[in-house]
């Protein structure tokens, strides 16, 4: 049967110059997808943009209609080019000013007036109407207005943010997966797996090929809400793989 739960959508968006210059490496999507999916929320699109008030404030407002969450990261730190929390402001048609309680939590982070030097009370700013999102790592909160939770950039922090956060997040059934490994190419597999596509349309079936140990090699990826039905169609997957002469292993990811 069809699977009839609530699906509850998400998408990253991912703000930053050094992003897509190559120099720095995203590892947000990765984790923020993983955990996501666990909580029953997938998500269904990611954007890597440029620190551009005009391209930030009209990517945040359609995601944000699109979606059921939105999640940044990237561009609320001390220096000049960090404008994410102005253009989230902007978004929302909304003021920006310092948070009282991340100015205070701040306060006790640095201890001496003098390090918490202006360029760090840029970090304590918030939109009007924003909820602060805890930061266990460096102190410096991200925010939440309405579904759009805005993050830093750095991996440790943005984990941090998230699992701080997380209880806050209302998700469908946890999205399961299960993977077939075959020696068989694409080629080969591509009109069988058409069909079982067809007649299993509630999960989404990937592949991935690869080359393990020197040789070719497809990772079938099934992903659905019901684990008695991935099972079934990972079954029917490997009975037609094997009924092809090829080998087939089944992992549960």
């Amino acid at each position: 049967m069809p699977d009839t739960s609530k699906t509850v959508t998400a998408a990253i968006l991912v703000i930053g110059n050094e992003i897509l210059s190559g120099r720095t490496k995203d590892a947000n999507i990765q984790y923020l997808a993983t955990e996501l999916g666990k909580l029953g929320v997938r998500v269904m699109e990611c954007r890597v943009i440029p620190d551009i008030e005009a391209t930030v404030v009209a990517t945040v407002n359609e995601l944000r209609a699109k979606f059921d969450y939105l999640f940044t990261t990237g561009g609320i730190g001390p220096t000049h080019d960090d404008i994410t929390a102005d253009c989230i402001a902007k978004a929302f048609g909304v003021g920006i000013s310092e948070h009282p309680e991340a100015v205070a939590r701040m306060t006790r982070h640095y201890g001496d007036p003098a390090l918490f030097t202006p360029a760090r009370r840029r970090m304590a700013r918030v939109p009007h109407g924003g909820i602060l999102v805890d930061n266990p790592v460096s102190v410096a909160p991200g925010f939440q207005m309405e579904n759009v939770f805005t993050f830093a950039g750095i991996p440790a922090v943005a984990q941090g943010m998230f699992q701080s956060m997380k209880h806050r997040l209302v998700g469908g059934d946890p999205v399961l997966a299960r993977t077939v490994r075959t020696n068989l190419p694409e080629g080969i597999i591509a009109e069988p797996l058409g069909a079982l596509q067809k007649r299993y349309e509630d999960i989404d079936i990937g592949s991935y090929p690869a080359f393990r140990n020197g040789r070719p090699s497809v990772s079938l990826v099934l992903r659905g809400t019901d684990d008695a039905r991935l099972a079934t169609a990972a079954a029917e997957l490997i009975q037609t793989i094997k009924g092809m002469n090829g080998e087939a292993e089944e992992f549960t990811t």
